[in-house]
């Protein structure tokens, strides 16, 4: 992260790119414990959908929860730091990630970043650092994207930019089978590229380009057309295809939802539909996502509650 158009108007912005979306069925980050991937779960306008703290979420995890969406949120804040140069945002990520491993080891804090890495440092005891120092090699990654050869390619980055941030809170849950680890990063990683098949109108004009060369020589799309948010037949066809594949690894994650008990297995079939009525819209609009970015507003609402209460296995 990335996990887009927001579901809920209260959610709180934060960055326009990572699912981040582990955390992101829209534009906004709910405060909420479970809900975006994000994102690009590492983001939409700082972190579409990041969950921070709502009443579904326990009182015994906010702090943690708040700890790493405020990590998360100065990350993005330093790969985006104004009129700065790309070498100094990536100076400032290692210098970010060198006080990351100072409190990972118990070590004193600066005080540049001391509001982050202070409450941080109470709760790593939970926390695995790895996650964490995935999200900055993402962020890092992200200062100048590669073009990406194939899904596998992509996937990988999403690996590091959405899924460490679902495997961060289902250790806080204590949820730390194999299945359930590999269902997390089905569902974080397709939150990340609804994100990325929401927001081609967004990253076209920055240069950033997500989809995968094997994909736009199958359709003969150009990289420089996607850029360009050039519509045509082949174009479609290709978002198409893009959502197919977004759409089959969401389906893969969602027993996810329904097998985690109480709070997190409610937030978590929010987040599972909120990212499948997105796909819904693209394909609504006929795959045109490239003109017009799709939007997830209060009004559908009442169609994502009653998804999430009816879901099953492979809805």
């Amino acid at each position: 992260m990335q996990t887009s158009a927001g579901v809920n108007a209260s959610h709180q912005k934060f960055n326009d790119r990572r699912v981040s979306n582990v955390f992101r069925p829209g534009d906004h980050c709910q405060t909420s414990c479970h809900t975006g991937i994000a994102g690009r779960i590492v983001s939409v306008d700082h972190y579409e959908n990041f969950p921070v703290a709502s009443l579904l979420c326990p009182p015994a995890l906010r702090p943690a929860v708040v700890a790493i969406y405020h990590f998360a949120r100065t990350a993005d804040d330093l790969a985006d730091e104004g009129n700065a140069s790309t070498a100094e945002r990536v100076q400032a990520l290692r210098d970010y990630r060198a006080e990351l491993t100072a409190a990972g080891n118990g070590r004193p804090v600066s005080p540049r970043w001391a509001s982050v890495f202070t409450p941080l440092a109470r709760e790593m005891y939970r926390l695995q650092p790895a996650l964490l120092h995935d999200l900055l090699d993402a962020f890092e990654q992200d200062l100048i994207p590669p073009r990406y050869l194939d899904r596998a390619h992509l996937l990988d980055y999403c690996r590091r930019s959405a899924n460490p941030i679902g495997r961060l809170l289902l250790g806080l849950y204590g949820v730390d089978d194999e299945v359930s680890l590999r269902r997390s990063d089905a569902i974080c990683s397709a939150l990340q590229l609804i994100n990325f098949w929401q927001d081609f109108t967004r990253d076209g004009p920055n240069g950033r380009l997500y989809v995968p060369q094997t994909d736009l020589d199958a359709h003969g799309v150009s990289a420089e057309a996607v850029l360009a948010c050039q519509d045509s037949p082949a174009a479609r066809g290709l978002v198409r295809d893009l959502c197919i594949w977004a759409r089959a690894l969401m389906l893969e994650g969602a027993p996810l939802a329904l097998s985690l008990p109480g709070r997190a297995g409610w937030e978590l079939r929010l987040v599972v539909q909120g990212g499948l009525i997105i796909l819904d819209k693209i394909a609504a609009g006929g795959h045109d996502s490239l003109l017009r970015r799709p939007r997830v507003s209060g009004r559908d609402l009442p169609r994502l509650t009653w998804r999430a209460l009816t879901m099953r296995a492979t809805s």
